[in-house]
């Protein structure tokens, strides 16, 4: 479970520094920007949606504090 988290984790952290790299470094009129930015979308819905499976099948818990 954590694993898959991390993977998931890593790969919006790759998508968010290629989407920089674009940005600073293509042409005006590269959409290859705007194509990190809604794989990076995707990869968090993922993981939201992941989050929340995980919780209503009972696999991961709410910190408690008292």
């Amino acid at each position: 479970m954590k694993l898959v988290l991390l993977i998931i984790l890593l790969a919006i952290m790759i998508s968010l520094g290629s989407g920089l790299w674009f940005l600073a470094k293509d042409d005006q009129g590269s959409a290859r920007v705007l194509t990190a930015l809604k794989i990076r979308v995707l990869l968090s819905a993922v993981l939201i949606g992941f989050l929340l499976f995980g919780y209503f099948q009972g696999w991961i818990f709410p910190n408690s504090s008292s």
